[in-house]
């Protein structure tokens, strides 16, 4: 579907209006020079960029991701930066001038013709300022500059403010630099476990001059919120009902007396489905907002992915005066959706289906629950001018062949910018976002709560019309853990700080978003217990459950961190609530990833860039002559290969440190297999559990973390082990370590019931079959999202005889039903593998691996030629980035498996099908 440039639609509405008398000057066209404090290093720059960008464009300093450059670069973060444009010719003599900033990061003193126009200090607010009478006394061409601040000096000096806010030690997650929480920039950028410190700089954002001729304005922010008639936040609404669209345009000069507003709606062929007036008209000097009943038969709906079809239709706001000419108008692409996160209680039908009383904790799109499965995203990169749309289309298309429906879109790095939410729109990807706060708790004087509204009313009202948009949060992790730490720590103090979150997150945040959208939910938290009430005739209509549980009851959604291995795998030790939101365990990147950031002199598993590119230590940062602490990371991803997998033992010393790499992504895929398996049988138990979003999607840098795509785009072997656990219908086994049970269920998240047929051999590793006493077969009639028990054993008994670590148990499940909203059947498998012993202690055999690549199909043949081969992975050179359709995957001795492919980026001309290589489990055992 075509992409929609709001900017240039708003422009040339208001050229075909008052050519002669308006003007709009893209800042980005305009040359610029970047300089620090003294002028000793003055570049060119760009607009929108950041400090760091331009100053290794113009190779005053080296690639900030090489090496250790995230410590040698912490000058830049440090020094003030000036960005000067060049003469802005060609302005014309107008009623007003404005300057709109859509971004800034993140203290500033702008000027202009040499005149100090303002100061601003929140990255994420839209900043716009008259300059008429500066402009109208400039003596020569003017000149605009602004003078960022360091975002870290300036944090330490508000933090030493006299009677400056403070919190109990130990409750600000630290990882870099200090005093994060005391200014609205990307908090990530301050460093997290994951990613660098770099706290950068600059017009992030595009820039404009706005002239106006009389009667002109120009539209700098609107709002579109579409909801069913009755619909109240946090609340199912009734389906049967028509849609309200309830619009609102904000506007740079005047709204003409008795304005009003005009719509269109188009569908994606651009034929019009319904045009006319929105009515209750409200308007200000500067904002007009009105509504209209769209009938519910009139539109179709917009489906996640897997669920229906992505339905979208263009619609158009004008802005009419008095005699119904249009003086300006805005364009978006629209769906027509409910998406609503269920905190209700328990309902008595409920109960006598055998869930948990309680309250719920998931997600319902247009009136049905679902499964959310997924992942976390983080910021893609340390720089955001650098995150293109092709680039998140690549990601976002990975994304959907994962099977994935829903991301949530980590708090505490910078609001999406709409072509994000674009993109997911079209590709039916629901974006769970969150409001920049995280892992602290934060101040409460008037300024900063007045800062956090404007905030918090440009972003919703800038992207409320997306329907991807799936709910907003607070924060992350507030309430599970930083007023966790203050009743830690200072338990006599925890009243107070939960008087201060709740003035923040309740007090501040909710009346601007309920005020401006009924069709999205909210919660102050990711964790959280959920709500105890919800009373819409309060000033505050939500009250937060905290620890206020009844025991046998159920709540709110779940994380899980652990980093003992040996627990691993223990489905006993996982967390049991409605939703889990994030989980996960950290590997390494692969070699060619690491070859992009480290010289070859450092390929090795402890060496010291590799080392302090890993930043998950304890807290209290870091810093390159003393980095002992990142043995924490460093030894439990060693720990966990060592305990678990046959330990790389190669003579090369490159290829032994590309096999730890390799071990610890099988490590981390395993782990995040077993609970996702875990959580999805959690859909058929007394938890309800309807949905799993592992942390995380994709990496910031080159770098140990936890994510299942690198930095390139290159798929680690967690996405597609994800990919493969969050098909449709899946066969898992599950043993209780204490008792040696062994339960194998089928779970389904299609919305009516699927019949087939499980079956069950066991081999050992030479590929021979074993004459073990369980069943060869069994029916399978699966409920819509549930699961259901195939095969019950006690390994202990069945394994009688036989060497556990010479056994294998193959599941497959073969079953007929229909995705949502299809009446289509069809057929859905899968296939599983169950060890009873750890692999490390298997008697592995050579599998006699081949790979062969067929020019006819296109495809990349493999075979395993005398024993089962585990863990089967296709590698590919360097100069490339695609997906395999299928990896990681297991064969029987003699079986073949043909494997298609979907190129992302080529540069090396298509010969990279003769690089690529196959291995197994086995192989980390050759020297």
């Amino acid at each position: 579907m075509a992409r929609w440039n709001t900017q240039a639609i708003l422009t040339a509405s208001l050229a075909s209006a008052a050519c002669c008398q308006q003007k709009i000057l893209d800042l980005s066209a305009v040359n610029w020079t970047v300089s620090n404090s003294n002028s000793s290093i003055s570049v060119p720059g760009q607009l929108p960029s950041q400090a760091h960008l331009d100053l290794y464009a113009a190779h005053v300093i080296d690639d900030p991701y090489y090496g250790l450059n995230d410590f040698n670069l912490r000058w830049v973060a440090n020094s003030n930066w000036t960005y000067t444009s060049g003469p802005l010719h060609d302005l014309i003599n107008s009623s007003t001038t404005w300057l709109l900033f859509n971004g800034l990061d993140t203290f500033t003193s702008i000027e202009l013709c040499g005149k100090h126009v303002a100061s601003t200090n929140n990255q994420f607010r839209q900043y716009f300022f008259e300059v008429s009478s500066i402009l109208n006394s400039c003596v020569s061409s003017p000149v605009l500059s602004i003078n960022f601040g360091s975002a870290p000096q300036i944090a330490n000096a508000i933090a030493a403010e006299p009677g400056q806010e403070t919190w109990p030690t130990g409750v600000e997650g630290l990882f870099e630099f200090p005093n994060r929480q005391f200014i609205r920039k990307e908090q990530s950028d301050f460093g997290w476990d994951w990613g660098p410190a770099f706290a950068p700089a600059g017009p992030w954002q595009p820039a404009y001059v706005i002239q106006l001729g009389p009667g002109n304005i120009y539209i700098r922010n609107s709002l579109v919120d579409i909801y069913r008639e009755g619909q109240l936040n946090n609340l199912p609404p009734d389906q049967t009902k028509n849609w309200v669209l309830n619009a609102s345009v904000d506007c740079l000069g005047s709204l003409p007396p008795n304005s009003a507003l005009n719509y269109r709606l188009l569908d994606s062929k651009n034929s019009t489905i319904l045009h006319g007036r929105l009515t209750n008209i409200t308007s200000s000097n500067t904002t007009i907002t009105g509504s209209v009943i769209i009938p519910d038969r009139a539109v179709s709906l917009w489906w996640p992915n897997g669920m229906g079809p992505q339905t979208l239709y263009h619609l158009t706001i004008e802005v009419v005066d008095s005699s119904s000419s249009v003086i300006a108008s805005v364009s978006k692409r629209v769906g027509f959706r409910t998406i609503v996160l269920n905190e209700g209680v328990i309902t008595q039908e409920q109960l006598d289906q055998g869930i948990a009383p309680g309250n719920n904790w998931h997600f319902e799109i247009n009136g049905h629950e679902f499964y959310a499965k997924g992942s976390n995203f983080i910021p893609p990169d340390a720089f955001w001018p650098r995150v293109t749309e092709s680039r998140i289309r690549q990601l976002f298309d990975s994304v959907t062949a994962g099977n994935q429906n829903m991301l949530r879109v980590w708090a505490s790095g910078a609001y999406s910018p709409d072509f994000i939410y674009d993109l997911a729109d079209e590709l039916g990807i629901l974006l769970w976002s969150e409001f920049e706060f995280g892992d602290a708790l934060y101040p409460i004087a008037p300024e900063f709560l007045d800062n956090v509204r404007e905030e918090v009313n440009y972003q919703v009202r800038r992207v409320n019309h997306h329907p991807s948009l799936a709910y907003w949060a607070g924060g992350n992790e507030l309430e599970n853990l930083e007023l966790y730490l203050v009743k830690a720590v200072a338990p006599d103090q925890l009243d107070r700080y939960t008087a201060e979150y709740e003035k923040l997150f309740l007090q501040t945040i909710v009346p601007v978003l309920f005020g401006n959208s009924r069709s999205i939910s909210y919660s102050p938290s990711s964790t959280s217990n959920g709500y105890l009430e919800l009373n819409f005739s309060w000033p505050v209509p939500i009250v937060e459950r905290y620890q206020n549980l009844t025991p046998g009851s159920l709540y709110g959604e779940t994380d899980y961190y652990n980093y003992d291995s040996a627990s691993a795998f223990n489905f006993g030790s996982y967390p049991v609530g409605r939703f889990a939101n994030e989980f996960g365990y950290h590997s390494m990147p692969s070699l060619q990833s690491w070859r992009q950031a480290v010289a070859p002199s450092d390929l090795y598993f402890n060496s010291s860039v590799i080392q302090l590119r890993n930043h998950h230590y304890p807290p209290g940062g870091l810093n390159t002559t003393n980095f002992a602490n990142t043995i924490k990371g460093m030894a439990e991803m060693t720990l966990a290969a060592q305990r678990w997998y046959p330990v790389p033992n190669k003579a090369d010393p490159v290829a032994n440190f590309s096999a730890w790499c390799h071990t610890t992504q099988i490590f981390q895929a395993d782990f995040y297999t077993s609970q996702i398996q875990y959580y999805r049988r959690g859909s058929g138990m007394r938890e309800r559990q309807l949905g799993s979003l592992y942390w995380q999607l994709e990496d910031i840098w080159q770098a140990p973390t936890w994510a299942g795509i690198e930095y390139d785009g290159r798929w680690k072997v967690l996405h597609y082990r994800a990919k493969d656990i969050y098909q449709p219908v899946i066969i898992s086994p599950f043993l209780e370590a204490e008792t040696q049970n062994l339960e194998v269920y089928v779970t389904s998240d299609l919305w009516s019931p699927a019949t087939g047929l499980a079956n069950f051999t066991w081999y050992d590793w030479s590929g021979n079959r074993l004459n073990i006493s369980t069943p060869t077969s069994a029916p399978v009639t699966v409920g819509a999202l549930n699961t259901t028990r195939v095969l019950q054993a006690n390994t202990s008994g069945v394994l009688s005889g036989y060497d556990a670590a010479n056994a294998i148990l193959v599941m497959d499940v073969f079953v007929e039903g229909q995705m949502p909203n299809s009446n289509v059947t069809q057929t859905f498998k899968h296939t599983n593998w169950f060890h009873a012993a750890p692999l490390s202690q298997a008697h592995l055999v050579d599998p006699g691996l081949s790979v062969s690549y067929s020019k006819t199909t296109s495809k990349f043949v493999v075979k395993a030629s005398k024993g089962v081969a585990a863990w089967v992975w296709l590698d590919y050179p360097a100069g490339v980035v695609l997906n395999f359709d299928s990896n990681t995957f297991w064969l029987l001795a003699g079986q073949t498996k043909e494997i298609g492919y979907t190129v992302k980026n080529d540069t090396t001309g298509g010969q990279w099908v003769n690089e690529v290589t196959v291995q197994s489990l086995w192989d980390n055992t050759i020297p």
